[in-house]
């Protein structure tokens, strides 16, 4: 059972109580055995989840919820907290200049794998990069990354309710769905739906989750599960 799209508090919409520790805790509660963290554009937290996931026993994907141009939210799992740093690289020279105002957006905290306050993200993480759908889903895929449409079925910051389609020159390898019984129909043939809490707060985890038939949970066993190769698919979205 995975939840591939959980924020930290870094993300300034989560929920302060939202640290790598206590999100991993949580997960091990809930018998999660597969945890994406991803922020809205930035990946500070990362070393800290993965750390707190591997002493638990929970395996942990890197990603980010990145925000296009068109003010899309696309979800982009990589294979190390390495991949999504070079992508953060790239999403933070696409931000709009000014710094965060905590007083509107909420506070944007790094916090390492022991609950310790490591500091304070002060870019504008809120708002859209200067990136487009098409171009951050290259630059995932080219540094071997899985692109997710997040909440495709959602009515803001999807890319159904920001264009109306799904470009034909942008590939997606799954599209993330909140409601299972009404899947929007005119998308792509052969792209899998994926279901994930896009958690915000420690409650809302796990609350919707995709089951996988993997031989283990990894990266690369995932990135099989979304083609069909090998055996490997989703089984429940």
């Amino acid at each position: 059972m995975a939840d591939l799209h959980i924020h930290t508090c870094l993300s300034p919409c989560g929920e302060l109580d939202m640290t790598p520790k206590r999100i991993m805790e949580k997960a091990r509660e809930l018998g999660i055995d597969m945890v994406a963290v991803s922020d809205h554009n930035s990946a500070e937290n990362l070393v800290f989840a993965a750390e707190a996931a591997r002493t638990r026993g929970i395996a942990f994907l890197p990603a980010m919820e990145i925000t296009s141009s068109e003010e899309a939210h696309v979800l982009a799992v990589f294979e190390t907290p390495a991949d999504a740093a070079a992508m953060q690289e790239k999403v933070y020279r696409g931000l709009p200049e000014g710094e965060n105002n905590e007083r509107l957006w909420g506070e944007q905290v790094i916090v390492n794998a022991e609950d310790e306050v490591m500091g304070f993200n002060t870019r504008l993480l809120i708002g859209s990069t200067g990136l487009t759908l098409k171009k951050i889903v290259d630059e995932v895929h080219a540094l071997g990354g899985l692109a997710i449409a997040s909440h495709i079925d959602r009515e803001a910051f999807s890319v159904l309710s920001q264009l109306g389609f799904v470009p034909d020159d942008v590939s997606f390898d799954a599209f993330e769905i909140v409601n299972r019984e009404k899947r929007p129909g005119g998308l792509p043939r052969g792209v899998p739906f994926l279901c994930s809490s896009d958690a915000h707060r420690l409650e809302d985890i796990g609350k919707r989750t995709t089951r996988f038939l993997l031989e283990s949970a990894c990266f690369a066993e995932l990135k099989m599960a979304l083609k069909g190769q090998n055996g490997r698919k989703c089984l429940e979205a």
